[in-house]
């Protein structure tokens, strides 16, 4: 992890994308895009997103402010005690990127919900090998 101070600093310089990068088990990788603003620590980090393009269904939702969350700071929810590692959690099932790395084997429901994972709305679990998060500038010429 860059860390969130880090990249609250970054987004402050002007408009960017965030990039999502998934690969299963199987070797297939799949991505998605959004046009985002993060706040500050004194937001916690809250996330807010709007789907640009991508090659899987939404697994996070859109417009609504996602504060990230680690162990028992989610205010009251249960997500970050039963699905380890900082995420920005709005209901305990949709996505989390940054879980336990759990292997396909693991075929018990709560392994499989403490891994990596991405889980679109009434949709599968996709079980994920590996996840990269990036992020870059929607003006690729302001960095001339």
């Amino acid at each position: 992890w860059l860390g969130l101070k880090k990249i609250y600093s970054i987004t402050q310089q002007g408009n960017y994308l965030l990039r999502i990068e998934l690969q299963d088990w199987k070797g297939n990788r799949r991505h998605i895009e959004y046009s985002f603003s993060l706040g500050g620590p004194s937001t916690n980090f809250t996330l807010q997103l709007s789907r640009m393009s991508g090659s899987i269904p939404n697994a996070l939702p859109e417009h609504a402010r996602l504060r990230f969350s680690i162990g028992d700071t989610a205010g009251g929810s249960s997500c970050p005690q039963s699905h380890p590692g900082g995420w920005w959690q709005s209901e305990c099932e949709e996505t989390n990127l940054n879980g336990n790395y759990v292997t396909p084997r693991s075929r018990g429901r709560l392994d499989r919900g403490k891994g990596l994972y991405w889980k679109p709305k009434k949709g599968r679990y996709y079980l994920l090998k590996s996840t990269k998060i990036m992020i870059h500038p929607t003006d690729l010429k302001s960095l001339d």
